[in-house]
């Protein structure tokens, strides 16, 4: 019997801030990553600025993917496939990495794999462990939050989503209140970990379906804050750092519990960017003891925008057949499928 040949993906990432290159081995194993982050360019801005974040991932990218390739001693020879991230993002940062991949591919005659961005949230779980179905993902990050079942690889079936404000940008939004600089999300878990459930705030969308809601939860903030001030009091800012992220998480957990229940899911992963909260992943180790299944979250590192995660679905998305040509265009709001 002919020994399977290893496979490994370029992976290249650019839908918002961070311009990432990434090359992994059979969808499980980082040979190398490179990221550049633009944090601290978009900080005097107070959130990312589309068209900054588009000039620099056209300065950074040429150099990223040449020190991506060196730190793993290989050349574009050694590449089987280039998988990309197609979509959903900012169409200007989108395009830049887009325009990268197509480039390499025709060059050096490597296919071209696209790659759905909430799709590497998901597979970011698999350089872990390997997926077992039926999985039910729950992806949150500064533009989603989605309940997402899969019953193998690549077969996505969402069973709800946010209908309005997205879990990160509500935790940056609100931040923002509180008085804490870009990015706030990390900031205002760190005040969480120390203060108090002590402010009453209303718990978003209770109700039967898969959806979430985040708006009214943070005009509460804002209304509430606002009302302090008329009223001459100081924000005891660790009280509602705790306040808000215990009822924005225990959101997420109640409609994440009824879906497990409902759908006799087996294997729950957490997926974006909001999977790096500490009150969320402990609050997913609870729920997984509750409901006796098995839990993944992945590292820190794979929980932000990287071209690891793209990398690795880029490997599965392979084995799946999906391949595209050099007509491939980017789209800010692409649909998993």
């Amino acid at each position: 019997m002919q020994e399977k040949k290893d496979m490994y993906i370029l992976g290249i990432e650019s839908s918002c801030d961070e311009t990432s290159a990434s090359i992994v081995k059979n969808g499980t194993e980082e040979i190398s990553t490179v990221i550049s982050s633009q944090i601290d360019i978009h900080k005097d801005f107070g959130g990312v600025v589309p068209e900054i974040a588009s000039r620099h991932h056209v300065k950074n990218i040429t150099m990223v993917l040449e020190e991506c390739l060196t730190q793993a001693n290989m050349t574009m020879d050694d590449i089987d496939a280039i998988a990309i991230t197609y979509g959903p993002g900012l169409i200007g940062s989108l395009l830049i990495g887009l325009e990268a991949a197509k480039t390499l591919a025709f060059l050096y005659k490597k296919p071209l794999i696209p790659v759905h961005h909430i799709a590497g949230h998901i597979y970011a779980n698999s350089l872990v462990r390997p997926l077992k179905f039926p999985l039910l993902a729950l992806v949150v990050s500064g533009g989603h939050t989605e309940l997402i079942e899969m019953t193998d690889h690549y077969k996505f079936q969402k069973l709800g989503g946010t209908l309005d404000d997205a879990i990160g940008e509500c935790f940056d939004k609100v931040a923002r209140v509180i008085g804490l600089e870009y990015p706030g999300g990390p900031k205002l878990d760190k005040l969480a970990q120390i203060g108090k459930h002590t402010y009453k705030l209303p718990i978003p969308l209770h109700d039967d379906s898969y959806n979430f809601s985040f708006s009214g939860l943070k005009s509460a903030v804002i209304n509430l804050a606002h009302n302090e001030e008329q009223r001459g009091r100081e924000l005891n800012k660790e009280d509602l750092a705790t306040s808000f992220q215990t009822v924005a998480v225990e959101s997420l957990i109640s409609k994440t519990r009824k879906a497990i229940k409902e759908k006799n899911i087996k294997y729950l992963i957490v997926a974006g960017g909001v999977a790096a909260n500490k009150s969320l992943r402990r609050e997913i180790e609870k729920l997984g003891e509750e409901t006796n299944i098995e839990v993944s979250i992945p590292p820190m590192k794979y929980c932000t925008d990287n071209a690891t995660m793209i990398a690795a679905a880029g490997y599965y998305a392979y084995l799946d057949g999906r391949k595209a040509d050099l007509t491939l265009n980017s789209t800010s709001s692409a649909v998993l499928k």
